[in-house]
């Protein structure tokens, strides 16, 4: 028998399996034993290949020291790739026929295919691609991990959102980049800087708080708090936040009536899904908005919810940066 043949045989075992767990339960206690991944590897790359091993929350797992063809399960592996200069084979989008990133250059997303979507990756896509490593996280694949390990090595990192540095480090070792990455971590390091001048300094940045607030459809508003992206950033630049904003959780969730929770002297702001459905039409359009340090001072700024929640990683940090040096600049000139 071939080894194509056997390894489809293989593949298509792994996606039945998979199907028939979901019926029965949602989760499996032993998903994260031992060095699962490495028996992916022998399964997608074939003798002879060079490999290391990654150390990850799921254990030991053996990859090839080169991987040509990655499949990505969340936003952050996609940046952590294309930031590396690796194109994925596949890719999984925020919602059905969701486009990819779009903040990433779309020149490098050329040919990616879609693989489901994210904490719903669809198996068969994924074994029909015939990737030699796969990337995710616990916290989004962790009942997948058996079967996608039975495709190709897998490896996750335990979260996503503000452990973004932690889990590009992870990714480049997976990728076999990791002298690329040093490089990508130094020039953030530089923009952080620049941009922490261009606030004014060091100084002047730690006695100006800067809030973050998201209008979601079907929620409450959220006002985002240091255990996120967003608050990361804040906090590599060394900026201020309001004292009940300043703690190690997700975010504070208000109503309308509360919003004057989002008190800043710099604000910025995005939606997700209709503004009106959100109530940031009411909300942006009420007294108490109007309020608002930042919004008096001409200091609140909308920007693009795409980029601020999904650019988790160091491109879509650097274009992050970029927005609040460019919108901060410009509105203390005037």
């Amino acid at each position: 028998m071939s080894q194509t043949l056997v390894r489809r045989i293989a593949v298509t075992a792994a996606a039945t399996a998979f199907a028939l767990s979901l019926t029965s339960c949602t989760g499996d206690s032993d998903a994260g034993g031992g060095s699962g991944g490495s028996g992916g590897k022998d399964a997608s790359s074939g003798g002879g290949a060079a490999t290391h091993t990654v150390k990850t929350v799921m254990g030991d797992v053996k990859v090839t020291d080169a991987p040509e063809r990655v499949v990505v399960l969340d936003t952050d592996a996609l940046d952590s790739a294309v930031t590396l200069g690796v194109t994925p084979v596949g890719a999984t989008t925020v919602a059905d026929k969701a486009p990819f990133s779009t903040y990433l250059p779309q020149d490098e997303l050329k040919g990616v295919k879609p693989v489901g979507v994210i904490a719903e990756p669809n198996l068969e896509a994924i074994a029909a691609l015939e990737p030699d490593l796969i990337l995710s996280s616990k916290v989004r694949d962790e009942k997948n991990y058996k079967s996608l390990s039975a495709i190709a090595p897998t490896v996750f990192s335990e979260s996503t959102g503000a452990t973004w540095r932690e889990n590009f480090a992870l990714h480049a070792d997976a990728l076999g980049r990791k002298n690329e990455a040093k490089k990508v971590v130094a020039d953030y390091d530089a923009h952080v800087k620049r941009v922490t001048e261009a606030l004014g300094g060091a100084d002047k940045a730690k006695r100006t708080t800067f809030g973050f607030v998201r209008f979601v459809e079907g929620a409450d508003t959220r006002i985002y708090m240091n255990k996120t992206f967003v608050g990361s950033l804040f906090k590599d630049l060394g900026v201020g936040r309001p004292d009940n904003q300043d703690a190690e959780a997700f975010s504070l969730d208000v109503s309308p009536e509360q919003i004057d929770e989002a008190n800043a002297d710099v604000l910025y702001y995005s939606t997700y899904g209709d503004a009106k459905k959100a109530q940031e039409t009411d909300i942006v359009g009420g007294p108490l908005w109007k309020r608002l340090d930042a919004v008096k001072n001409g200091m609140a700024f909308k920007v693009d919810d795409n980029l601020w929640m999904l650019g988790i990683g160091y491109t879509g940090a650097g274009q992050v940066l970029d927005a609040i040096e460019k919108s901060y600049t410009s509105a203390a000139e005037q």
